[in-house]
C-alpha cells in the first residue's frame, strides 16, 4: 500500500500537524490521484474541531481536490495516467438507492461516503480527504478537469461551486430571472459568478458596505446594504429567486417578503444553530418556498465544471503553504479571506 503524507487533526482541541498514513492500492475501478491543490473549507474547520459531532480522530480534512492521474485499475475507461481530475465532498455511496439510480449521490438513502471522516469500506476505518499528497478514488466519483483555467482557482468548485451551482440550476434560474445572493464568502462570491453566467439580473445583499465594491467586481448587478431598512424595503417582491448563503442564525423574513409570487429562497449555509422560525403568513401571502440544497450529484457536478470552464469561472483564492493551515483556520473564523483559502501541496515536504 503506498505511503502518503498529510496534516491531521488528532483530536478536537489540538491544532493540525503532519501525519503519516496509507493509502490503498488502486483496485479494478479505481484512480489514483497525486494532490496539486486543494481547498479549505469551512466544513474542514467544523469536523477538524469535531463542532458537528461524530468526527473520528485522526482527522485529515479536505473535499475539494485537483491534481493528476498516477495510476488507474484495468477496468478504469474514463481514465488515464497524466489527465486533470478533480474530487470533491463524496467519494462513494449505495449506488443502489432511487436517489443514487437518478443521479443524486448526495442525498444516497443510505448516506453517501464522505471525502474524509466517512466510513472506508476497503479499509474498515474511516476516509482521509485531500490535506495529503495523493487519495486513490473509485472512478465513478473523479471528476474531469479542464485545463484551460487556473488549477488552484478550480479546486473550490468541488463544493463551493457546485454548493451554488445545483440550487441555481435546479429553480431554473435563466435570462430574465432576478437573483438574490445573501452574503458574500466562500459561497456567496461563486453565487453571483454563476448565477450572473446563467443570465441572471443578480442583486447582492451584504451587510459590510466595504463589499459593495467587490460585489460588483463579482457580477452583482445590484448591492443592497441588508442592515439598511430603506434600501431592503426597496426590494419587497422584486426577486424570483434567492440563494441564502449565511451559516450564521439570522431573520429570514427579512428576504422573504422580497420574492415574488411563487418565488423561492433557498438556504445553503448551515448555522450551529437554528435561525429564528419565519412567520407563517409571508410564505402563504406570496405561495413563496423556504427550500434547502446540498451539494450535488457526480454528473451535475460534471456539468458545473464544464459550465465554469465555458464561462471561465473560478474562485477568488489566497494560495497557502499547508505549514500555514492553523493560522487559515483562525483568519477564516474572521472572515479574513477573498473568498477562498487553497493549499498549494507542492508544500507538503516528508518529515
Amino acid at each position: 500500500m503506498p505511503k502518503a503524507i498529510g496534516y491531521a487533526a488528532k483530536a478536537a482541541d489540538q491544532a493540525l500537524e503532519y501525519f503519516e498514513f496509507e493509502r490503498r492500492d488502486p483496485t479494478a475501478n479505481d484512480v489514483e490521484i497525486d494532490i496539486l491543490y486543494c481547498g479549505v473549507c469551512h466544513s474542514d474547520l467544523h469536523q477538524a474541531r469535531n463542532e458537528w459531532g461524530g468526527t473520528v480522530f485522526p482527522c485529515v480534512p479536505g473535499h475539494e481536490i485537483v491534481g493528476k492521474v498516477t495510476r488507474v485499475g484495468n477496468q478504469v475507461s474514463k481514465f488515464k495516467v497524466g489527465d486533470t481530475v478533480g474530487v470533491g465532498c463524496m467519494v462513494d455511496s449505495c449506488q443502489s438507492c432511487a436517489n443514487c439510480d437518478a443521479g443524486y449521490e448526495q442525498y444516497c438513502d443510505n448516506g453517501f461516503v464522505g471525502t474524509y471522516n466517512g466510513a472506508d469500506k476497503h479499509s474498515g476505518g474511516q476516509t482521509f480527504g485531500g490535506y495529503s499528497n495523493r487519495i486513490t478514488v473509485t472512478e465513478k466519483f473523479v471528476l474531469k478537469v479542464a485545463d484551460n483555467l487556473d488549477l488552484a482557482g478550480v479546486a473550490p468548485l468541488l463544493c463551493a461551486g457546485i454548493t451554488t451551482y445545483s440550487p441555481l440550476r435546479h429553480w431554473g434560474v435563466t435570462e430574465g430571472h432576478r437573483v438574490g445572493v445573501v452574503g458574500l464568502g466562500g459561497l456567496g462570491h461563486m453565487a453571483v459568478k454563476i448565477a450572473k453566467a446563467m443570465g441572471a439580473e443578480v442583486v447582492l445583499f451584504t451587510t459590510s458596505p466595504s463589499k459593495i465594491d467587490d460585489g460588483k467586481r463579482l457580477g452583482a448587478d445590484h448591492v443592497v446594504i441588508s442592515k439598511d431598512a430603506e434600501q431592503m424595503q426597496a426590494w419587497t417582491n422584486q426577486l424570483d429567486f434567492i440563494l441564502n448563503t449565511v451559516a450564521a442564525p439570522h431573520d429570514l423574513d427579512a428576504y422573504l417578503s422580497l420574492l415574488r409570487l411563487n418565488g423561492t429562497m433557498t438556504l445553503v449555509g448551515v448555522p450551529a444553530e437554528a435561525h429564528p422560525s419565519p412567520a407563517v403568513y409571508n410564505l402563504i401571502a406570496k405561495r413563496r418556498s423556504l427550500a434547502g440544497s446540498l451539494i450535488g450529484g457526480i454528473a451535475e457536478t460534471q456539468e458545473m465544471l464544464d459550465f465554469c470552464a465555458e464561462h471561465n469561472i473560478i474562485s477568488d483564492i489566497e494560495m497557502i503553504d499547508i505549514d500555514n493551515i492553523n493560522e487559515a483556520y483562525e483568519r477564516m473564523l474572521k472572515s479574513d479571506v477573498k473568498y477562498r483559502f487553497v493549499i498549494d501541496m507542492a508544500s507538503l515536504k516528508q518529515k
